[in-house]
């Protein structure tokens, strides 16, 4: 428990300058949470982060949707690949679009509850967040949930755990950072998904144009691997 504190920022230990943790810390943001995603994986199985025994199929996930731009742009270039996929849908912004949600289900991908608002649970009350998962969870009806940032705490995992799927991933495309160019995060990806993986992107306008450089070739590459893109159920 105590190393669960120091990681997720719940507690302020300190860490020895040598052990994992502190090399945790030193890593580049994204990849110290790829990390993290890794040790929760192993640490506790109440968080999906790979899907076991998926034969070839991996599990692509766009988060922070739906947008009026980047999520239609999204959607027609899953369905020229034959690709379904799950959107973690931002409450509010679910309720801005809803004629997008419909679109997503009709098209035969899944909907998971991203929270209403994109509440971060480290910085947000325990009540205030909560609250912001259920909100969320009303209006997309979805069990899955995906916490934003993949932050979490112990005591959240033991109570969200009873109501819902929790998912994290094993692959962050990284569509948000500003020094990764389209063709290094494509690499990424590719080289980094294997059967079973659970793969983030996100549906926005501020990572729209590295996903139209990317994911197209991210699908066919993928294809040409033996992998089938499928919904987390």
């Amino acid at each position: 428990m105590s190393e669960w504190r120091a990681v997720n920022g719940e507690g302020r230990s300190t860490a020895p300058p040598h052990s994992p943790l502190a090399t945790l810390r030193s890593l580049d943001p994204e990849i110290a949470l790829w990390n993290f995603a890794q040790r929760l994986m192993r640490l506790d199985r109440r968080l999906l982060c790979r899907v076991p025994h998926a034969g070839n199929d991996v599990f692509l996930t766009f988060d922070d949707g739906p947008d009026p731009v980047a999520t239609p742009w999204v959607l027609d270039t899953l369905a020229r690949h034959h690709a379904k996929a799950t959107f973690f849908l931002i409450g509010r912004n679910a309720e801005a679009h809803p004629q997008l949600v419909q679109r997503i289900r009709h098209e035969g991908h899944t909907i998971g509850n991203h929270t209403w608002d994109h509440a971060d649970a480290w910085r947000t009350p325990r009540a205030d967040y909560l609250g912001s998962v259920e909100r969320g969870h009303a209006l997309t009806g979805s069990t899955l949930f995906r916490p934003p940032y993949g932050h979490l705490t112990p005591g959240l995992v033991r109570t969200l755990h009873r109501r819902h799927r929790i998912v994290q991933w094993d692959v962050i495309a990284g569509d948000f950072k500003a020094d990764l160019d389209a063709l290094r995060m494509a690499e990424r990806v590719v080289s980094r998904t294997r059967p079973g993986s659970i793969v983030v992107f996100h549906d926005t306008q501020r990572c729209l144009p590295k996903l139209e450089a990317a994911l197209p070739g991210v699908l066919i590459t993928l294809a040409k691997q033996g992998m089938h893109f499928r919904p987390l159920s």
